[in-house]
């Protein structure tokens, strides 16, 4: 029992992270029309912005998957935190572009570890079965975060400036890093054994050359890249979008901006419940995770419709894609925990999440370029939209039977690329 209320305790603590993590990533994008006043920023140079954060973050991933398999979780973690609320912070600071540019690309450092973080947190403390509860939990704050960005940073510009909101949600951050620092400790630590026990302990951590030869891997990393390319387009341009096409003012975001968000966070928690319903009911671990993953894939394609709609039913076709993405991506976390050693966990989660973060720095580049040339955001949305089944597509054809890590299955030849 104190296990289990042990183990909810942190992923609530990785939730609030995450929390905090995209609230400081949609400071930016929600209040650009108050920084514009001070600082100009075209749609290229907008796009330029988000890449620069995407790009680090990629890198980042990766090497905050490996920092945490070579540290740890608590310090780890620790690190990743208070670099990106410093990151944060300094973006109050900014006089021009470059001061932003700097700044975000220190944020896509930072919280490049949050997710590879997440993944060995949910590896280390759940049992297969809880698993893509605790996923979409953990990744229903990014909801959170996303949905008190709006109408919190209308009400710190209504107070203030932009430049607090910067400074506030960077002392958030780290007051968050000190609580985890103080209260996060491994099951060994706590006299606990890891589950499962017996897979958990003997299974060795697969050298890093190696990871990157998997077949899984590859397809994980390419899905991953596909659908984070519409993903972060629709998280960074959506109030851009209503700024722009839908003459919103930032009263109106805060007040509408929100509900796509909100729905993200049903659809992360909904997702991950579905699955490890299916798990619990006596289903595989392979047809769990992925029906959940192809019913997620199959809700995005509504966004195409979104400029053809009004704004009423256009908020409605967001939030139903959003739910889609949110449910999508606590699932493709999840398999990285399922199916590798913990010794590998955050490597992977390294590995797919730079996928995903370059998918959407490059998306979001040729996006930005396609506005600025006259190009509508139909046709934008229309490639967007498509993303997700490509994406599931590829897990189809590359994932294989999933099932729980087995040292064995590493050894079998027919699971590398060949190069």
């Amino acid at each position: 029992m104190r296990r289990n209320i042990t183990a909810w305790y942190f992923v609530g603590l990785v939730t609030a992270a995450v929390a905090i993590s995209y609230f400081d990533r949609q400071t930016l994008p929600v209040a650009v029309e108050a920084i514009q006043r001070n600082i100009p920023i075209s749609n290229p140079q907008f796009a330029s912005l988000q890449a620069a954060f995407l790009v680090m973050y990629a890198l980042f991933y990766v090497v905050g998957g490996k920092l945490l398999d070579s540290v740890g979780t608590r310090v780890g973690f620790a690190i990743i935190m208070a670099w990106w609320s410093v990151a944060c912070a300094l973006q109050g600071l900014a006089h021009g572009l470059s001061v932003l540019l700097l700044a975000r690309f220190l944020l896509g450092m930072g919280e490049g570890g949050a997710f590879p973080a997440a993944t060995r947190v949910v590896a280390e403390w759940l049992p297969v079965r809880h698993r893509a509860t605790g996923m979409g939990i953990i990744n229903a704050g990014t909801a959170v975060g996303s949905v008190l960005a709006a109408p919190l940073i209308g009400l710190i510009l209504w107070l203030g400036n932009w430049r607090d909101m910067f400074f506030i949600a960077g002392a958030c951050g780290l007051l968050l890093t000190l609580w985890w620092t103080m209260s996060y400790r491994s099951p060994q630590q706590e006299g606990q054994e890891l589950s499962p026990p017996i897979e958990r302990k003997s299974a060795p951590a697969i050298p890093w050359l190696r990871l990157v030869r998997q077949k899984r891997v590859v397809g994980l990393v390419a899905a991953k890249f596909m659908s984070d390319a519409a993903w972060y387009f629709y998280l960074f341009w959506f109030p851009k979008y209503l700024y722009d096409a839908r003459d919103f003012d930032m009263k109106h975001v805060s007040y509408f901006g929100w509900i796509p968000y909100a729905a993200s966070g049903v659809g992360s928690f909904l997702g991950g419940w579905f699955s490890s319903r299916l798990l619990q009911s006596g289903h595989s671990l392979n047809f769990s995770r992925k029906l959940a993953l192809g019913l997620s894939a199959a809700l995005m394609p509504v966004v195409i419709l979104v400029t053809h709609a009004p704004i009423t039913v256009a908020i409605i076709l967001f939030s139903i894609a959003f739910f889609g993405q949110q449910s999508w991506s606590g699932l493709i976390m999840t398999v990285s925990a399922d199916v590798f050693p913990l010794g590998s966990v955050g490597s992977v989660a390294g590995l797919i999440g730079f996928g995903g973060a370059i998918g959407g720095a490059i998306f979001g580049i040729v996006a930005g370029q396609l506005l600025h040339h006259g190009t509508g955001y139909g046709a934008v949305f229309a490639l967007a939209g498509s993303f997700h089944l490509i994406a599931f597509s590829i897990i189809l054809l590359t994932a294989g039977e999933l099932r729980a890590a087995d040292t064995d299955f590493y050894n079998n030849k027919d699971t590398l690329v060949s190069l």
